[in-house]
């Protein structure tokens, strides 16, 4: 197995200093296949909002893929969703990774005057999401009626020129049987899905695709993890009690654990970088880490 894709989780800090167009051009000289941000737009700490910074990125490079990992769906309106991720993908040549996610942090949807939905009703309203989209993407005046999302004879123009993958950042069995029935990739998060979890939870997902008549080795499977390359540390160290790192230690450590996850299935990692340098860190993985893990597949 040697073509495990890689990402660059990109911090959205817009703290002074950050400069996450750099980061991306630096990931996609070192060759990375895609980069990602996670969408969490309240907080005490100045950010990016996702999408205007993916966008940003998407003009600033020209091979890199980008990816939402992944999209709070009751954030946004499904349909303007689904408008917005044509023309990015459009401007960028197809390169756009739709992500989408029910929405984890509750505490946002207070802080933002938005309506908290029940955990069913994040993963309902998330299925309804994707098949609005779908169906604006391919059939003319749309209509759609769902129990939280709904379209009248909407029509969205431009279709697609390029195909836009979904991606679901999902946990629970009802999302993960979702993921199998209608997205194209599945992006769990390591701290949410430890390894010790995936055999089943894949199995799942895997196991509903087959019953929609879907072929399973169709679905990426990505994991989303926090790295740190450090010969002085372990997976239990205490580098900082504020960064949580998913996966730490030497090079050949990191990379035995990243070969392990390739083989409980996995056809893609994305990699964020933990510590106080993460421009060094990404150096790091690519010059000892990833060339370790293509070697062992």
């Amino acid at each position: 197995m040697t073509d495990l894709l890689f990402g660059l989780g990109l911090s959205t800090s817009a703290a002074p200093g950050a400069d996450p167009v750099g980061d991306a051009r630096r990931a996609e000289e070192l060759g990375f296949d895609f980069v990602s941000a996670s969408d969490h737009p309240c907080g005490t700490q100045p950010t990016f909002e996702t999408w205007t910074m993916l966008s940003w990125i998407a003009a600033a490079t020209s091979r890199i893929r980008i990816a939402t990992k992944v999209l709070g769906v009751p954030y946004r309106s499904p349909a303007l969703v689904a408008k917005m991720a044509e023309t990015l993908s459009r401007l960028s040549g197809g390169r756009l990774i739709l992500g989408l996610g029910g929405g984890s942090a509750d505490h946002e949807f207070h802080a933002f005057g938005l309506p908290v939905p029940s955990p069913r009703e994040k993963v309902d309203g998330m299925e309804e999401a994707i098949r609005i989209a779908h169906g604006l993407w391919a059939t003319p005046g749309f209509s759609f009626r769902g129990r939280y999302h709904h379209t009248e004879a909407a029509d969205l123009e431009p279709k697609p020129e390029h195909r836009i993958p979904i991606w679901l950042g999902t946990f629970g069995p009802r999302a993960l049987e979702v993921t199998g029935r209608l997205a194209d990739g599945w992006i769990p998060s390591l701290g949410y899905a430890p390894p010790e979890q995936i055999p089943a939870m894949r199995d799942r997902v895997l196991a509903a695709a087959r019953r929609a008549g879907r072929e399973p080795a169709d679905i990426t499977c990505a994991y989303h993890m926090t790295i740190r390359v450090d010969e002085h540390a372990s997976r239990n160290s205490v580098i900082d009690p504020d960064d949580l790192i998913d996966v730490c230690g030497p090079p050949g450590a990191v990379a035995d654990a990243l070969a392990g996850f390739a083989k409980l299935g996995f056809t893609a990692m994305n990699l964020a970088p933990g510590g106080a340098d993460p421009a060094e860190q990404t150096e790091r993985l690519t010059r000892e880490v990833i060339p370790q893990v293509k070697a062992a597949l």
